[in-house]
């Protein structure tokens, strides 16, 4: 039989820092936090986005050495978004295919740099597409699945190729992993893992990062025929089960805190490292409380993060990763 007040005091196990640490079931750590970078060309070049304060989109150059200070801070992976240029833009997104890209000529500068650190590379045709919709688009406006997933694996194996240590379809087209995954393979990249954006909804946070890579002013139309709907959490189950069965490593779930039920359901029913996108509009919604006074940065960014490690993430991809890396070092 439980014991009852005053035998028993929960209080007792919080009344000293020391006892705190002792019980506590949820411990956040660098290494749980993987750091989204935007690149752009350019020598040099920090430039900062309007619709996400104290966030820079960085030229090749100066990666290496952002790598190095997050690799020092403990942070395990960089994942990296390109703001491809309006002229190197297209309907069929080729620019993804190029080996001279945003995106490779930022893994090989951080991988020349000597930084002991993961790269995780974005695989999706919005930052590449004239339209910026993630997949190849009929004449009437409608995604071409089939045709996008051969894109894609071109997108992929370019990518590993470049020196990419994870490659992460974003894109939300059925059936890519498989493929992607037997790709990879057919050219020996047998380490390169997957990390698929398993259960990505069509959602109104994305909003900044739109604007950080550019596509937010090409989109057409909206992605709801290949995201999720919001108020599904089934589906979100059925494409984590595809993904895992054609090769996926690992899940991720996106955005973050909206949807921490669907962390811990696909946690529970497949028990796989699972990893959760704390996306632009989270972010930004942070920083604007912040900036009115109404929420202290550091502790919410660490209360935040902690939800995320108590719904079950393995990980999460935050921009507040290198600010939460040197509050937890």
């Amino acid at each position: 039989m439980t014991a009852s007040y005053p035998a028993l005091r929960l209080r007792r196990s919080r009344a000293q820092p020391w006892s705190r640490a002792m019980v506590a079931e949820t411990v956040l750590t660098p290494a749980d936090l993987i750091w989204p970078v935007f690149v752009t060309g350019g020598t040099g070049v920090r430039d900062p986005i309007r619709t996400m304060p104290g966030v820079e989109r960085l030229s090749a150059d100066l990666l290496g050495a952002a790598a190095k200070e997050a690799a020092s801070l403990g942070i395990p992976c960089l994942a990296l978004f390109p703001n491809t240029p309006a002229s190197a833009r297209s309907d069929d997104g080729a620019e993804a295919a190029n080996p001279d890209n945003l995106m490779c000529n930022a893994v090989r500068a951080i991988k020349d740099s000597g930084a002991n650190i993961g790269i995780l590379t974005d695989v999706a045709l919005d930052p590449y597409t004239s339209h910026g919709h993630d997949g190849l688009l009929h004449d009437d406006g409608r995604i071409l699945n089939d045709a996008t997933v051969e894109a894609l694996v071109a997108q992929a194996l370019n990518q590993a190729r470049a020196g990419a240590d994870i490659i992460a379809p974003s894109d939300m087209m059925d059936g890519r992993v498989g493929i992607i995954r037997a790709a990879l393979e057919s050219e020996g990249f047998h380490d390169v893992q997957i990390m698929a954006y398993a259960a990505k909804y069509a959602s109104a946070f994305y909003g900044p990062f739109r604007d950080a890579v550019g596509s937010g002013g090409y989109l057409k139309g909206d992605k709801k025929t290949y995201q999720m709907d919001p108020g599904n959490s089934e589906e979100a189950l059925r494409e984590v089960a595809l993904d895992l069965a054609e090769g996926a490593d690992s899940v991720m779930v996106k955005p973050g805190l909206p949807y921490l039920d669907i962390v811990r359901r696909v946690k529970e029913r497949f028990e796989v490292p699972v990893f959760a996108y704390q996306v632009s509009g989270e972010y930004a919604m942070i920083e604007a409380a912040v900036a009115a006074g109404v929420l202290e940065r550091e502790r919410g960014v660490l209360e935040t993060l902690t939800a995320f490690k108590r719904a079950g993430c393995s990980g999460v991809l935050t921009y507040h990763a290198v600010v939460a890396a040197r509050l937890l070092g």
